[in-house]
């Protein structure tokens, strides 16, 4: 992006009185994109740098350096800043769940250094981080099953996703503790969540809100599966965030990889998209308290590697020089209308 002054309305201005807008960042990226960060995001999330293997490696080794600088880049630029995430199957270190030997720890070891994690890792953001994504992607994607199997399930059982909460409740009783997950606005997987949560709030768990992901794309989820997920999460009376919104141009089956620049008729799709899903989102502001972008411009999205490693995807409201795309335009025209 060049040095000139950006001129168009800022995203954080024109959902102001509706929720917050946040970009998820990284070290490179706070450097890259700080200036389009600072004019239309007001709060952030580190995409990787305060997951359990990247800030606790080794049992007696914590790394924070990157983390503390994104927590210091919000700071400086006065934006709020979620945490993410405490709890997670995915990126934790094989240490938390194994003895000396390599077998399993019991019940009471697990707990003993979940809470040391959660105490140092909280405590020191305390001020900093206002939310924290307590518990991610534990309920199983198909089938019966409510949980997904994990280290954690064989060790604990299902009990250890409120205790994550108490942990993170004692270590910061002002932060807002959610529960985050994918693919939930998908008929079958929201009514997993939903029960979930009800039976985390019918235990008297401290969690305050559901994360919905929104990985989304141009064809998936539908409109009203969206409005009804929300409907349905809005009625346990817990507020609601986006947590990690993007807008492949790709269903998620498509393995193509011939595209190597956003054709005009994907833009406006995405365009129309945007527009359809920020209606509905104005709609239930009274719930949604924030919505976080997994990214904040197309010149670094983690779905340039996934599902299809080396596919560019263009998935945000900026492009690859910083600009405003299609849908970045479609949203200021629709907010002037309503």
């Amino acid at each position: 992006m060049s040095n000139t002054q950006r001129s168009e309305a800022r995203l954080k201005e024109m959902f102001a009185d509706d929720f917050l807008i946040g970009a998820a960042v990284n070290p490179r990226t706070i450097e890259t994109q700080e200036e389009l960060l600072s004019y239309h995001f007001n709060s952030i999330t580190a995409e990787n740098e305060m997951k359990f293997v990247s800030v606790h490696p080794a049992e007696d080794t914590y790394t924070f350096e990157d983390a503390d600088r994104l927590a210091a880049f919000a700071r400086k630029h006065g934006m709020k800043m979620r945490g993410h995430t405490l709890v997670w199957h995915n990126q934790t270190t094989d240490w938390l769940f194994e003895d000396k030997n390599g077998n399993l720890v019991d019940k009471a070891t697990l707990y003993e250094r979940l809470k040391s994690h959660t105490d140092t890792v909280v405590k020191r953001y305390k001020g900093d981080i206002y939310a924290w994504d307590v518990v991610n992607e534990v309920i199983a994607d198909e089938g019966a099953e409510l949980l997904r199997p994990s280290k954690w399930l064989d060790i604990a059982g299902p009990e250890f996703i409120s205790k994550a909460f108490e942990y993170a409740h004692e270590a910061d009783p002002a932060a807002l503790l959610f529960y985050n997950d994918y693919n939930e606005s998908h008929p079958h997987k929201r009514d997993k969540i939903h029960t979930l949560v009800r039976s985390l709030l019918d235990q008297g768990t401290p969690i305050h809100g559901i994360g919905l992901q929104a990985h989304w794309n141009l064809y998936d989820p539908a409109l009203d599966d969206i409005r009804s997920a929300i409907e349905k999460y809005a009625s346990l009376g817990l507020q609601l965030q986006l947590t990690e919104l993007d807008v492949s141009m790709f269903r998620f089956e498509d393995k193509r990889k011939d595209l190597t620049e956003a054709p005009e008729e994907l833009l406006e799709a995405q365009a129309k998209r945007y527009e359809a899903m920020f209606g509905i989102l104005k709609e239930y502001r009274d719930h949604i308290t924030s919505v976080t972008f997994w990214g904040a411009a197309d010149d670094y999205t983690w779905l340039d590697h996934f599902p299809v490693r080396g596919r560019k995807n263009w998935p945000f409201l900026f492009d690859e020089r910083h600009q405003p795309k299609p849908a970045f335009h479609r949203l200021v025209e629709h907010m002037v209308k309503v």
